[in-house]
């Protein structure tokens, strides 16, 4: 089967996340979290050479300090194409130089069926 990398419809809720239903039938849901920690601009990877900067709104860790400032709680602020093959999201923690090509989410989905995929190789 051909996995594809072209979207017919995408649903943005900016306070949950990114639904992308794709050319082959499948469907794919990204929460803000997962969308936000996977970003792929040069700082979160460690691009051109630098020390990578991810974020952690997906791992639950906090219990690490019980006097955390309050954060509000991670959105988006705006999302905007970017051509015809990717989107870049405007965060509300003042984020916004990941530029999420259709190609990179396919290869993130999180469902169960693309998780078993990446690890037989298949993705």
């Amino acid at each position: 089967m051909t996995i594809s990398t072209d979207p017919l419809h995408i649903a943005v809720s900016k306070s949950r996340g990114v639904t992308i239903d794709w050319s082959d039938g499948h469907r794919s849901e990204y929460n803000c979290a997962l969308l936000r920690d996977a970003c792929p601009c040069a700082t979160c990877t460690g691009g051109h050479g630098t020390t990578p900067q991810p974020s952690n709104y997906s791992g639950a860790n906090s219990s690490a300090n019980p006097f955390q400032m309050y954060q509000p709680k991670l959105a988006m602020k705006n999302i905007e194409e970017v051509g015809s093959y990717a989107f870049r999201i405007d965060w509300n923690d003042n984020h916004n130089a990941g530029i999420y090509s259709y190609e990179y989410l396919r290869h993130i989905c999180p469902c169960p069926e693309c998780a078993a995929q990446r690890a037989g190789g298949a993705l």
